[in-house]
């Protein structure tokens, strides 16, 4: 199944950078029932992982408690305008994305 491309904005400020990432994703916990009675099947992401020009800033494991399409915010020291920041991510049915920005 194709996956819609994260939102992702990137912006430094007297040496910070800050980065905003709304990620496109249903998570599902394998605990709802759909109008038939029937479970819908566990569908979400376990693995984030943020870079800075290839090197990492953010890794984190997630899991079936995070609401549908998260929102992750975070920043780290470093970066200059031009810049590049990619967050990845990869789900427990094996589907992956990662979406790249340039620092404003």
């Amino acid at each position: 199944m194709a996956t819609k491309p994260m939102r992702i904005r990137a912006s430094v400020k007297d040496g910070v950078t800050e980065v905003k990432a709304l990620i496109a994703h249903e998570m599902e916990t394998g605990q709802r029932k759909d109008s038939n009675g029937a479970v819908i099947p566990a569908w979400f992401i376990t693995e984030i992982t943020a870079t800075h020009n290839g090197k990492v800033v953010l890794s984190g494991e997630i899991g079936t408690a995070v609401s549908k399409n998260p929102y992750l915010a975070f920043r780290f020291k470093g970066g200059a305008a031009g810049d590049k920041v990619a967050v990845s991510w990869k789900d427990n049915k094996g589907e992956a994305r990662t979406d790249e920005v340039a620092i404003a």
